[in-house]
């Protein structure tokens, strides 16, 4: 991840932007299996709700933000969250969207692969759950504004899978941008360090506009 050599990093440039910051643990593939992670999460939704008055936050006025794993998750958050204050928006770069079908380098038949080792096996032997644990199949016309970023030479997650999760909110009328970027591998890798600022810079951007009081989803 290009950012994390940044100085100050990503977490202050946010908080200096005026946004409170909750970096979130959860259980990875090797200590508990889907919907584990996505629970640990929502966990720690409740946990901000119940510490708002004390940690002078709005609960209300949350947006989740990850990449690629991390995206994946903050895209189940942000399309599945259906007690207590659900997330506003979500930024979400390279996330995986759809774990039932071959894309790129990713084969749902094989064992081995970082999505079979969190669900617990191969996808295709575990279509439900697959699909439970794919945000596209949890977009609706109620989500949350989306931005999905997306490098169009990622070689270990398909651009295509934030295309087809822009397309289907798209097509529910929910509020999505989808922003493709020329010569990005995975992790923004490939690209000048302009570019990664740019795409850090328009995240924060939506960022700050959804945390305001009276924000529109459009």
């Amino acid at each position: 991840m290009r950012t994390r050599d940044w100085d100050p990093g990503p977490f202050a440039r946010i908080a200096a932007a005026g946004v409170a910051v909750a970096c979130a643990d959860y259980r990875l593939s090797g200590e508990a299996h889907f919907p584990a992670p996505v629970d640990d999460l929502r966990a720690v939704l409740r946990w901000l709700g119940l510490r708002a008055a004390e940690l002078d936050l709005d609960v209300e006025r949350t947006v989740v933000w990850g990449e690629s794993a991390g995206g994946h998750l903050a895209s189940l958050l942000a399309l599945t969250q259906h007690t207590g204050s659900a997330p506003v928006a979500a930024v979400i770069w390279y996330g995986p969207a759809d774990l039932t079908t071959a894309r790129g380098p990713y084969d749902p038949r094989s064992s081995t692969t970082p999505e079979a080792l969190l669900l617990g096996g191969a996808p295709a032997a575990r279509p439900d759950r697959a699909r439970e644990a794919s945000p596209l199949a949890h977009a609706h016309p109620g989500a949350p504004a989306f931005l999905l970023v997306h490098g169009e030479e990622d070689s270990m997650v398909a651009c295509s899978h934030s295309r087809d999760l822009a397309a289907r909110l798209d097509e529910l009328g929910a509020p999505v941008h989808l922003r493709t970027v020329p010569g990005a591998d995975h992790g923004w890798h490939g690209l000048p360090s302009a570019t990664v600022e740019d795409v850090f810079e328009q995240s924060l951007r939506f960022t700050r506009r959804r945390t305001r009081r009276g924000a529109s989803d459009r």
